[in-house]
């Protein structure tokens, strides 16, 4: 098992059981195998489509624990210190008071309690979202594979189709969680033609790329500026 490690990496993301590598390496063929060059392979009865990978949040997670551990300790350790006959802290007796004296509608009161219902907001959203939006799921063909494929990677993909058609000078591809943004410099040919030739060729690539989504198209073709 595999999972992606940051943005910078251009490789597929797989997850699959180590018993399905053995049976698969004792197999002669897939079952999900093109008859015919060319053709995607049919995907499996009842599969679906596959759903985003889900984030760890081990930084957010990591950032409230650390938190939690530093208040509860103090608190602890003024409790304990109390309970061995030595005075509580000033920090703490200030706090007590302002608590019990400060009414509710004191601008700092507000304050603290709208940075503290945004914070648990935060928490709320990381905690039901799945995250890793850099991460496109592909079409699962085996109920126990799951695979993604990075922005960057299918960006580069896409890329280096484009570059392939007649006329194209250099592309540049932003591919987001559904449209791939496509703008190329053509320097010669008919803008025309260059832009009905990449939207085949791009049309068959994000085919090609087997996401769950298939990315919609966006090309935009210009001539190069001129030279100062």
């Amino acid at each position: 098992m595999s999972e992606p490690r940051g943005s910078e990496s251009t490789l597929p993301v797989l997850e699959k059981s180590a018993q399905n590598e053995a049976d698969d390496a004792t197999e002669g063929a897939a079952p999900n195998t093109p008859a015919h060059p060319g053709e995607e392979p049919p995907a499996a009865h009842g599969l679906g489509g596959g759903r985003r990978f889900w984030s760890a949040r081990r930084v957010p997670a990591g950032i409230v624990a650390a938190v939690l551990l530093v208040i509860a300790g103090a608190f602890l350790y003024d409790v304990v210190a109390v309970r061995a006959d030595r005075t509580a802290s000033a920090w703490r007796r200030g706090l007590a008071r302002e608590l019990a004296e400060r009414p509710l509608d004191d601008t700092w009161v507000l304050v603290g309690a709208g940075v503290a219902a945004a914070l648990g907001l935060w928490l709320i959203v990381l905690a039901a979202t799945p995250g890793l939006r850099a991460v496109l799921p592909m079409r699962r063909t085996h109920p126990d594979v799951r695979a993604g494929l990075h922005r960057d990677a299918a960006a580069l993909v896409l890329r280096d189709r484009a570059m392939e058609v007649a006329g194209v000078q250099s592309v540049r591809v932003r591919t987001g969680r559904r449209r791939a943004d496509v703008r190329a410099l053509s320097h010669f040919r008919d803008l025309d033609d260059v832009r009905t030739d990449l939207d085949t060729v791009l049309t068959e690539a994000v085919r090609g790329l087997g996401l769950t989504h298939p990315l919609a198209l966006s090309v935009h073709v210009r001539r190069p500026g001129k030279k100062r």
